[in-house]
């Protein structure tokens, strides 16, 4: 059996670490901070889409092959994008919050939550409201999320980290790092929406592990110097990270966004949890069976709303309703943007 094997399935787990909901009160306080978040990520998301959306129709530019210099320094001027990132700065703190107290399994998937607040008011700004194909798609995101959370809330839990963990960790992450980039340098000119939203997903889902690896450690009075290394990672992943979500919100509606990063990111991030954390240790085989499966789910749900998006299949139809707006977009200051 290998190491990540016996991290995930082993029972050599200490009498003083916290184990599932019972055992571990501060789940009771970390899942409504986690959700707090996911609302605030949702609003911040629909904010920022509507900064990037104004940037493009105010300069006549496109940022779906990668947003360039000149996207980026104009979203500072854009109150709805500055608000976006305030909304999205409160979700973080809330995330960290729930870090603090409460798993990285059970935490990071309830993001899920945003999918729902983003999806309705996506739908009141732009005019494309849900179809039944849409909303279908959104209940198999949620449902699968939701069961993955249920079951990692009994089983989750917490033990110290040694550095070799860590280093393996941040060597993973390098690793990724470079493959993603090269990624974007042969495919951003055909790149279409999903690249930027699995991009962004798998880097975040570090960027939370590293998150809980250095609020860990600072807990437990280990802010050293691999504590550092693993700021410097966090950073560098989230500063890519959030190149490829403003990409995306040219490439795609925010409801799409959010979708694919609330999936994509809590999969890969449980993924190092459950195995590299060994979040997982005592969690029976058949529970971890459950969890692949509503995680495919979940997959499935943002693949099919890509496609059936409204507002999606909308723009491929050249339909008369401009993209990101409700019919009346105006490119003059900052009406409607706020």
């Amino acid at each position: 059996m290998s190491w990540a094997q016996t991290n995930l399935v082993s029972a050599d787990v200490s009498p003083d670490d916290f184990i599932g909901l019972f055992d571990n009160p501060g789940l009771l306080l970390g899942i409504p901070l986690a959700i707090a978040g996911a609302v605030f990520m949702s609003l911040g998301a629909q904010y920022q889409s509507r900064g990037v959306r104004k940037v493009e129709a105010i300069a006549g530019l496109t940022g779906k092959k990668g947003l360039r210099a000149s996207h980026l320094l104009k979203l500072f001027s854009r109150p709805s994008w500055v608000m976006g990132t305030l909304l999205l700065i409160a979700a973080i703190v809330c995330q960290l919050s729930a870090l603090a107290i409460a798993p990285l399994i059970v935490v990071q998937p309830l993001g899920a939550v945003s999918l729902v607040v983003t999806t309705m008011v996506n739908a009141h700004y732009t005019g494309h409201m849900p179809t039944k194909a849409s909303m279908t798609a959104v209940a198999l995101c949620l449902g699968g999320i939701f069961v993955f959370v249920a079951f990692a809330a009994l089983y989750a839990v917490e033990s110290p980290l040694d550095e070799t963990q860590l280093l393996v960790l941040l060597v993973i992450l390098m690793i990724v790092l470079i493959g993603v980039a090269a990624a974007w340098l042969i495919f951003k000119t055909r790149a279409g929406a999903l690249f930027y939203i699995t991009g962004a997903g798998v880097l975040y889902g570090f960027v939370a592990t590293l998150a809980k690896v250095i609020i860990t450690r600072v807990q437990a009075g280990n802010f050293d110097f691999v504590t550092i290394a693993c700021g410097i990672a966090l950073a560098a992943a989230g500063i890519a990270g959030a190149y490829f979500v403003q990409t995306a919100y040219a490439s795609g509606p925010p409801d799409l966004v959010i979708a694919g990063l609330t999936v994509v990111d809590p999969i890969i991030a449980v993924i190092i949890g459950a195995t590299l954390l060994g979040e997982a240790a005592r969690t029976p085989i058949w529970t971890v069976i459950i969890w692949t499966i509503a995680g495919g789910v979940a997959a499935v749900g943002v693949v099919l709303l890509a496609k059936r998006h409204p507002q999606v299949m909308s723009e491929s139809q050249e339909h008369p309703i401009a993209r990101g707006s409700t019919g009346t977009f105006d490119t003059r200051g900052d009406a409607g943007d706020r």
